[in-house]
């Protein structure tokens, strides 16, 4: 058994009046109106949460979301009060849209995967003909999905989004503007650190008529980055990106006969492939901040995670 991953939580806040357990978020609701988020370690693939966590893998995903919700916040407001431990954030309960935004400045993951079976249109967005895997787009295309709470998300286009009622048009152009300039603000930081922001998801919520831009932004796990140098040459010569993106692990899962699909069985994740996913994941830490990644003390990792929410909530609730 893992001691020093955030495999699962089972904690009792005071005034705490709901608790929620996504893939790999848990939310606690304090006193209906505060939000306490745990990034656990564990690691989903395929909408499959996998038996094993990866050590650190939340401390990644929460410093760096909460870098880039400080980096955005002039274009749109965030749901972040504070972040009182390495894997943890508190901040304003809102109510979600039940869309997530896309965005794609290139013809990867999912979006390659459509193409390659002969579709060009995604979400109601042509597709250009003649491209290949990893190509840029002349603009970057959005390619929203529903917001599942059971299951797959979902590819919708804007017609049907607005046709179905579930967002207003007023708030989803608004939503559009946000994701194209929030993406615009990620593509300048990542290529100031020799990154490509290749694709990415983006979730708003209100807090009565205002908009706020919610969970996580701009991390491995919502996000695809390859490095620029030698993008071009790889192209060029039909190999595939270097990138940094849990793309990786899908793929070690799709060569071990799992996708996800009914009757397949997940395939055992060694120690060693465990620990080439921490590090994996702390490289793109350090590429994308331009910083040393310092790990936590997970010597008692629940411990520390308690007494720094009981900590907080005492502050802000």
């Amino acid at each position: 058994m893992q001691t020093n991953a955030i495999r699962e939580t089972n904690f009792n806040f005071p005034g705490q009046t709901k608790y929620y357990e996504g893939k790999v978020r848990e939310v606690y609701t304090i006193d209906n109106s505060l939000l306490v988020m745990i990034v656990s370690d564990r690691i989903s693939a395929f909408d499959v949460v996998l038996p094993k966590a990866i050590p650190f893998k939340g401390q990644v995903l929460n410093q760096i979301a909460a870098k880039f919700l400080k980096a955005t916040e002039d274009i749109v407001p965030n749901w972040v009060t504070a972040v009182p431990d390495p894997s943890v954030t508190i901040g304003k309960m809102c109510e979600p849209f039940m869309v997530e935004m896309v965005i794609r400045g290139y013809l990867s993951g999912h979006a390659w995967r459509e193409y390659k079976a002969g579709k060009r249109m995604l979400c109601g967005v042509a597709m250009p003909e003649g491209m290949k895997e990893n190509d840029k787009f002349p603009e970057p295309i959005l390619t929203p999905t529903t917001k599942a709470l059971v299951g797959h998300d979902e590819d919708i286009s804007r017609e049907d989004i607005l046709a179905q009622g579930l967002v207003s048009e007023a708030d989803y152009l608004a939503l559009e503007d946000y994701t194209r300039r929030i993406f615009q603000r990620g593509t300048d930081i990542a290529a100031e650190k020799g990154l490509i922001l290749v694709d990415t998801k983006y979730e708003f919520g209100k807090v009565g008529d205002d908009i706020f831009l919610i969970d996580e932004i701009h991390t491995p796990d919502s996000s695809r980055y390859f490095y620029s140098e030698g993008y071009q040459a790889r192209q060029d010569a039909n190999e595939k990106q270097k990138q940094l993106s849990k793309e990786f692990v899908r793929e070690w899962l799709i060569e071990n006969g799992f996708q996800g699909k009914e009757g397949q069985a997940i395939p055992d994740m060694s120690e060693d492939f465990i620990n080439e996913v921490s590090e994996r994941y702390i490289e793109l830490y350090e590429h994308i901040t331009g910083e040393k990644f310092v790990k936590s003390d997970v010597s008692d990792v629940m411990k520390r995670v308690e007494t720094n929410i009981n900590e907080a909530i005492v502050q802000y609730a």
